[in-house]
């Protein structure tokens, strides 16, 4: 933790020496998207624009995806913000946490909109905190920009996020942020550690004929795990036996068990314009040709650690003593890449082809009763493909295919389309086709352990996803509805085995949002329903989902200094059989003996102060005197009555 402390000590340090030396640049803003899911903490109060100092207003302040798509820096106080205002600073109204923040997730409903074109590592219990390459930004500002963002911890402890970015030039921008995290819980076997650093830099030629843009990325996520309570303290929980009502107190299946999830990727991308509409040799035939390249090299690790063998609760093992079992995946990528515009092709083209290496595995054999004759598996793959940027008539499409041909590992194939009409800042229709076809995640493939039913070599048939989605974004209305097939889903049985469905699921799933409006108060609404037709008995999700927030919001005091929300967040989710957590595969298993469903009631009291948000909340308020039967998982109860509280402090120099 005192590493940790100092790297934001240094971060804050550098921040401010470096604030004096940078010039105050006026840049414009361009494709500003006014998303509330996107806008990331604005210097806008509404549509009112609020003048920074000289020139500088608050469009200056641009965010930029890895997508290209640009919002602006908000420092604005919202109820959006006040479901941000987590460790993973994302609304996670389709996720039930643990009790303990920076602990797992289990999942409420489920996105297929989205698919990565290669089979992962694995252990996606660890990795909703991770940062893909889809989830990092860059920056461009007039003058430095800082945020800090604290919220205690359970029990002991608390998140710390120190995050700064500045233009040395107009053209070249840098960035770095630090997130750590120490929480004890309040159960034992609960403590959670981790820390994540980011450092993103971009750069443009004055003429934008070269550019380049990069990042890289180390994050240490830490875990104790404890496996649950015992069934006796399970009955001690939901009796709500006054000797327990210190949940330290209650058992826990695992007392010297913990695992340790790495992530360390360089990414670097740049591209050079051979000529430019003004210079080609025909502006409607040929225009702003240019050649790129993008390399990526991923490495991530899991580590499961045990002082001594739990065979009552892992099964036989084929040694005794200490258990360290290591596992790591590296993916390196190159793409090379040709884009243009065309009046032949109504927009903007671009053809791809990658070659791909992966390499997976283990130092060694781990079980010898496991019969392994290789402890890695290696391989490479060429793929190639095509992405088309166009306007017909009032639609926007968007298109992107990939195809990895031959019998290798990373064999398969990508396919997304998207089509929407945007009127004005009014409302957008769009819609949606995602075809995919790749192999299962890698431990699911092939997977290590001293315990030796956790030894398995498979050789799986590839994983088919088609997703169809419609969305409507107004400022009447939010909905969206996506119907989902899945060939050969890979998941694991109630026995920690990876197991295929031989027959197909269907997914449905269609949320609505609104918000009422009585003057200073407001009633802002999330409906989710959900249907499984087909594969019902692997494939689990709650009927209905909701989440309803009644608010208070006004400015307080004499200049309005002051801009307060104060309410109360209800959230229900129907009964249904919960996926059990697995703390030696870091994944979620198929139970079929739990129901799991309960409501919880929030209060919160948030204000804003200038650019500076404060968030008290107390959680789960209803705990004391209702029913025991919140869980997160099987084993793994939800969080009592806990008051946490913290800020967002954003400074612009």
């Amino acid at each position: 933790m005192t590493k940790k402390i100092l790297i934001l000590f240094l971060i804050a340090l550098f921040s401010f020496n470096l604030s004096y030396a940078q010039r105050k640049l006026g840049v414009g803003a361009k494709n500003i998207v006014k998303d509330d899911l996107e806008l990331n903490d604005s210097i806008f109060q509404g549509e009112k624009q609020i003048k920074l100092s000289g020139k500088t207003k608050y469009t200056d302040y641009k965010i930029i995806s890895h997508h290209r798509d640009t919002t602006v820096v908000d420092t604005t106080l919202s109820i959006k913000k006040e479901y941000k205002f987590n460790f993973l600073r994302k609304d996670n109204f389709e996720l039930l946490e643990f009790h303990n923040q920076g602990q797992t997730f289990n999942n409420l409903g489920y996105s297929f909109n989205e698919n990565n074109l290669f089979p992962d590592i694995g252990y996606r219990a660890k990795q909703f905190s991770s940062y893909d390459i889809e989830d990092i930004k860059y920056y461009q500002v007039p003058t430095p920009t800082s945020e800090i963002l604290y919220r205690s911890g359970i029990e002991q402890g608390q998140v710390l996020e120190s995050f700064f970015t500045a233009n040395i030039s107009k053209r070249l921008n840098f960035s770095f942020s630090y997130k750590g995290i120490r929480s004890l819980g309040q159960y034992r076997q609960a403590l959670i550690s981790q820390g994540n650093f980011r450092v993103t830099m971009h750069y443009t030629t004055k003429e934008n004929q070269y550019s380049f843009r990069t990042h890289y990325v180390t994050q240490d996520l830490f875990s104790q795990e404890s496996g649950g309570l015992t069934p006796e303290s399970l009955a001690n929980f939901i009796s709500d036996d006054v000797d327990f009502q210190d949940r330290g107190r209650l058992d826990v299946n695992l007392n010297d068990t913990e695992n340790n999830f790495n992530v360390t990727r360089f990414y670097f991308e740049h591209d050079y314009k051979i000529f430019s509409s003004k210079d080609s040799i025909s502006d409607t035939d040929f225009t702003n040709l240019k050649i790129g390249h993008i390399l990526s090299t991923e490495t991530k690790e899991y580590n499961f650690i045990q002082t001594s063998i739990t065979e009552s609760f892992f099964g036989n093992a084929s040694a005794s003593g200490a258990v360290k079992d290591k596992v790591e995946y590296v993916l390196t990528n190159n793409q090379a890449f040709l884009e243009f515009n065309s009046k032949y092709v109504l927009g903007t083209f671009k053809v791809k082809t990658n070659y791909t290496n992966y390499n997976y595995g283990y130092n060694a054999i781990l079980n010898g009763n496991s019969g392994f004759n290789t402890s890695r598996l290696r391989g490479n793959a060429v793929s190639v493909g095509a992405d088309w940027q166009a306007k017909l008539g009032i639609f926007n499409l968007n298109a992107e295919a990939n195809l990895t041909p031959g019998s290798s590992r990373l064999a398969g194939n990508y396919l997304k389309g998207e089509a929407f009409f945007e009127k004005d800042s009014i409302f957008k229709v769009s819609g949606s086709l995602l075809i995919s076809s790749k192999s299962p995640n890698f431990n699911f493939q092939y997977h290590q352990s001293r315990y030796d039913d956790y030894n398995w070599e498979n050789n799986l048939k590839q994983e088919n996803t088609r997703d169809l989605g419609f969305a409507l974004a107004s400022k009447w209305l939010n909905t969206s509805l996506n119907f989902t097939n899945i060939d050969n889903y890979t998941f694991f049985d109630e026995n920690s085995q990876p197991q295929q469905f031989g027959n197909q699921i269907t997914y449905l799933k269609a949320k609505v949002n609104r918000e009422f409006t009585f003057g200073k108060f407001a009633l802002d609404n999330t409906l989710m329903y959900q249907n499984v037709s087909s594969g019902s008995s692997v494939f689990k999700v709650p009927d209905f989902v909701t989440r309803n927030t009644i608010y208070y919001s006004d400015y307080w005091f004499k200049g309005k200094p002051m801009k307060v929300n104060i309410g109360v967040t209800f959230k229900y989710f129907t009964d249904y059989e919960a996926n059990a957590y697995d703390p030696l595969l870091g994944e979620f298993t198929l139970q079929n003996a739990t129901d799991i469903g309960y409501p919880t009631f929030d209060v919160f009291f948030n204000a804003q102060v200038r650019r500076t948000r404060l968030f008290l909340k107390i959680e789960n308020v209803t705990s004391d005197f209702s029913k025991k039967n919140y869980f997160s998982a099987p084993n793994y109860p939800y969080r009592d009555f806990a008051i946490r509280f913290g800020l967002v402090w954003n400074w612009f120099i």
